[in-house]
């Protein structure tokens, strides 16, 4: 998730290099080729080659929910010990497993509900956005500059609200 959101906060840039994002948020390299190659086979992200390369959103920030990322790289938001199965007690279903299962559906509708667009906007993400790009010099005038006029913009629009 936090890979996708700091495209998405810094796609103004034009495509953005994973070494950036790797060094940004402290994530290995090649550990973002492998998520990255995910997120580009469901449509989440589309990559540009050659010099000035990297990568941009697939769809709009808006039309990609938490959800849909974490699905996207086969994560689960299944609070079951039997992935769902019912086979979690010697292959019979548990006295809990309605329990989870409950829990599993108002994980997924939640994160359902949120989209990358949201995350954007919350001031709190914009703000340690800054803080890593200072810290790292990677962009840090332009994005600074950048997420310093999109907020402007936000708060002009009222859309400095939390998720």
């Amino acid at each position: 998730m936090t890979s996708i959101l700091d495209l998405a906060l810094n796609q103004q840039q034009g495509p953005i290099p994973l070494a950036g994002i790797s060094e940004r948020q402290d994530i290995s390299l090649s550990y973002l080729e492998q998520l990255f190659a995910q997120l580009r086979r469901q449509g989440l992200v589309q990559s540009v080659r050659g010099p000035g390369g990297g990568y941009h959103l697939g769809k709009e920030a808006t039309d990609i929910s938490v959800a849909e990322v974490i699905e996207a790289v086969n994560e689960t938001t299944d609070a079951t010990r039997c992935k769902g199965a019912g086979d979690c007690q010697n292959g019979e279903t548990c006295l809990t497993h309605h329990l989870w299962m409950d829990l599993s559906d108002q994980i997924r509708d939640f994160l359902g509900d949120i989209t990358l667009a949201d995350l954007v906007r919350r001031r709190e993400v914009r703000d340690i956005a800054c803080q890593q790009s200072a810290r790292t010099d990677v962009g840090a005038d332009i994005t600074l500059r950048q997420i310093s006029d999109n907020d402007g913009q936000a708060h002009n629009r009222g859309a400095d609200q939390s998720v």
